[in-house]
């Protein structure tokens, strides 16, 4: 990484690629204000952004390792860039303005047709970002994700929630470039990072950065690693997750329990229990939604902690569910409102947000006692001291910016991005201080810069329950890969899906597919979805149990593996699902696969993700020959195949010379 100064400007390179060029003439940096106008409902956000004014900042002053710009050489400096030479391979540009009059910023980065991109969070539509902008705002993903279809028309025209292929739980503002380099933006605020030019890539950032971050590396692997360290790495998974599946039922203690009998008896081994209706339920107009006072539901379980321990017996697990905001009608609602725990609004009253057919305080992070209190009387007491060992830590993604003030007196616009942060921070910290890190596991949908070194385990989010091409089953594939460049090792989805509106119901074939791919992840969960009983349960089916028994059998006969990829993530923050290029930089044709993926490096796998399928098609790498699992065949990379695809066949090969070919060709005789 370099940094050469030119007339009238500079020059930053990486192994002589041009990433920054910045001249009087044609400048890289740009400054500006604009006038924002967020319309947010129920956790989508309309977002609307009027430029007043837009300066090229085409003067510079160079004096040592600092720029002044300038609009011209008669005006006054108005921003000051002092770089940063960490080391050979990485550089920090750190900005100061001298006039609080801009809100926006604009970098422009030199590219080419044929760079790729990839990063910016967990991105579910399109894995090289080359050729689209990028809006980066953590919101619900939306229904369907498509405006060409009938569901996400429906979903806009009904409940504002149609989503479009950039919407995401999780954003943030890094990217990496096929030319080993990758660019963090220090920010929390609104972001567009367009990348749809042809030779160059335009930054917008709704203030003026604290810096920016340029790090490099002559593998793929070894930005991960940096970016891991950069943005922190998570523990190892507790042991028992390697014990089987986490069957999430939610219909009450006799019937989630008598389930899990059921389940037992057909010989599924199961890790843990999920019952995210622990602490009771209401119906509304989508469907079964839980109650948020998060205690136990005696009503609902009334020998849940008899039951937790009985579990505990069979080593299994209980999980819960909670989120960061408490239903007006609920007790703790009271308790929280009478201490001052709650954001609050300009009447000075407690801020609500809309969650449909339920109004909810916004519990206030950024002040020390509502972290504290929600440490310790919901996480610990309510959670950890009934024996529970896990939960959804939900909803980090729907603070509202209009007419609400936080402690910290930092404006919501920028605190919105940081909330799922925060929000994870808090989760983790209730672990850290019981010394339960690595022994209890919560899993979270919604994130953004820094979420990686407090929440131990993603989830994909509420994926439709169908193979659609933006909301099925194929994108959490491309949201795992997305989200594992940049330090996040452990990614998981609902299998089956979870979205189920205007007719779109859940098959049997949809499970089964679904079940196949999540054999091949760190964690594997079942979601009943929001209408259970509109939809297809696995325990509705005989051959469906005999099928989930023995995938889930496959997942345990590989946990050596999956313990040494464990390792991998926790030493040098490699994921454990990659996309094929980090093992095959030198074929060009892995770098646009994002519905293919190595399971650590020895295994590949390619899920079948479309309906009534009999055969797939598969890409091998070249320079290696890989075996299909199935029937043993040995076959040279570099091509397109085509296997058969029955279910229960999910399409795996491994690497003819790999240390762990025994234990991947026995794999066949799982029954």
């Amino acid at each position: 990484m370099k940094l050469e100064l030119i007339e009238n400007g500079f020059i930053i390179k990486h192994n002589e690629h041009v990433l920054i060029k910045h001249t009087s003439e044609y400048p890289a940096f740009f400054i500006g204000t604009g006038v924002e106008k967020i319309a947010s409902y129920r956790g989508n956000f309309d977002i609307k952004d009027h430029i007043t004014e837009r300066i090229p900042l085409c003067a510079v002053q160079i004096k040592n390792n600092e720029i002044g710009f300038s609009y011209n050489d008669r005006s006054p400096i108005i921003l000051n860039i002092t770089f940063s030479l960490t080391d050979s391979e990485n550089i920090q540009l750190n900005i100061k303005q001298n006039l609080s009059s801009y809100n926006r910023f604009w970098v422009k980065l030199n590219s080419d047709p044929d760079e790729k991109v990839w990063g910016c969070g967990e991105q579910m539509s399109y894995f090289n970002l080359k050729g689209r902008n990028f809006p980066l705002w953590t919101s619900e993903p939306g229904v369907g994700r498509d405006k060409n279809t009938e569901i996400t028309f429906l979903s806009d025209k009904y409940n504002k929630a149609g989503g479009d292929y950039y919407h995401t739980n999780y954003p943030q503002p890094t990217f990496l470039s096929s030319y080993h380099y990758a660019f963090h933006v220090n920010t929390t605020a609104f972001s567009d990072f367009d990348f749809s030019h042809d030779f160059y890539h335009e930054l917008m950032i709704w203030e003026v950065p604290e810096s920016i971050e340029i790090y490099a590396g002559d593998t793929f692997l070894k930005l991960i690693e940096k970016l891991s360290l950069r943005f922190g790495r998570q523990p190892k998974l507790p042991e028992w997750i390697y014990n089987g599946i986490i069957l999430g039922l939610k219909g009450g203690e006799e019937n989630s329990f008598s389930r899990l009998e059921n389940a037992l008896n057909h010989q599924i081994p199961v890790a843990g229990l999920w019952c995210e209706d622990w602490a009771g339920i209401r119906e509304t107009s989508f469907g079964k939604r839980l109650f948020w006072n998060w205690e136990w539901s005696k009503k609902r379980y009334p020998r849940l902690d008899k039951k937790i321990q009985e579990l505990r017996d069979k080593n299994i697990r209980f999980l819960a569910y909670v989120s960061p905001y408490l239903c007006e009608d609920g007790e703790l609602y009271k308790v929280a409102k009478e201490k001052g725990l709650f954001a609050l609004n300009a009447k000075n009253e407690v801020a609500l947000v809309d969650f449909g057919e339920f109004f909810c305080g916004v519990l206030d992070f950024t002040k020390k006692d509502t972290r504290e209190w929600f440490k310790n009387e919901i996480l610990k007491k309510n959670l950890l001291d009934l024996g529970i060992s896990g939960w959804m830590a939900d909803f980090g993604e729907y603070l509202p910016t209009e007419d609400i003030y936080l402690t910290n007196h930092v404006d919501a616009v920028l605190m919105h991005n940081a909330w799922p942060t925060l929000w994870a921070s808090v989760n983790r910290e209730a672990l850290q201080e019981r010394g339960l890190e690595g022994e209890v596991i919560f899993f979270m949908r919604s994130g953004f810069t820094n979420s990686q070194r407090y929440c131990p385990l993603l989830w994909a989010g509420d994926q439709c329950v169908d193979f659609s091409r933006h909301d099925g089953l194929n994108t959490v594939i491309c949201g795992a890969l997305s989200a594992g460049l940049l330090g996040n090792a452990y990614h998981h989805s609902d299998i089956g899906g979870y979205t189920s509106l205007f007719g779109l119901r859940r098959t049997k074939e949809l499970f089964e597919r679904w079940i196949d791919m999540a054999v091949f992840t760190p964690v594997m969960r079942t979601h009943e979805g929001n209408r259970p009983d509109e939809n297809f349960q696995f325990d509705q089916d005989e051959s469906t149990l005999c099928h989930m028994a023995r995938m889930v059998k496959i997942y345990k006969h590989l946990v050596p593996y999956l313990k040494s990829l464990v390792n991998e993530a926790f030493e040098k923050g490699y994921p454990v699902q990659r996309p094929l290029f980090v093992h095959f930089e030198s074929d060009l044709n892995t770098y646009d696969i994002q519905d293919q993926y190595m399971y650590g490096s020895e295994l590949l796998v390619a899920p079948v993700h479309k309906q009534g399928v009999t055969e797939w098609k598969v890409y091998l790498p070249a320079k290696e020959t890989w075996v299909y699992v199935w029937n043993g065949q040995q076959i040279q990379g570099g091509q397109y195949i085509t296997v058969p695809a029955p279910i229960g066949q999910p399409p795996i090969f491994y690497r003819k010379n790999s240390a762990w070919g025994d234990l991947f060709k026995n794999i066949v005789n799982i029954k």
